[in-house]
C-alpha cells in the first residue's frame, strides 16, 4: 500500500467518523461500536503510515512496513 493510499483511506475514514460524531440524539449502540473501530483503524493507518515515512527516511523499503494489531497500537496512548 502506497502512501497516498494510506491518506485515502485516512479521509475517508475522518469522513465517516465525522458523520457518525455529528448525528444528533445520542448513537445506536452498532453506531458506537462502528465509532470505536474507526478510531481504532485510524489509529492503525497513521502508525502504519508513520512506519513508512520513517523506513523511506532511513533508506529502507517502505513496503516492508506492516499494520500492527489493534492491541500494540491502542497501547500507545498510555
Amino acid at each position: 500500500m502506497e502512501n497516498e493510499e494510506i491518506l485515502d483511506d485516512i479521509g475517508a475514514l475522518v469522513e465517516e467518523e465525522r458523520a457518525l460524531r455529528q448525528r444528533t440524539g445520542g448513537l445506536l449502540p452498532e453506531e458506537r461500536a462502528r465509532l470505536s473501530e474507526l478510531e481504532v483503524r485510524l489509529d492503525q493507518c497513521w502508525d502504519l503510515l508513520r512506519q513508512r515515512r520513517a523506513k523511506a527516511e532511513f533508506g529502507e523499503d517502505p513496503d516492508t512496513a506492516t499494520v500492527r494489531p489493534a492491541t500494540e497500537v491502542e497501547s500507545y496512548r498510555n
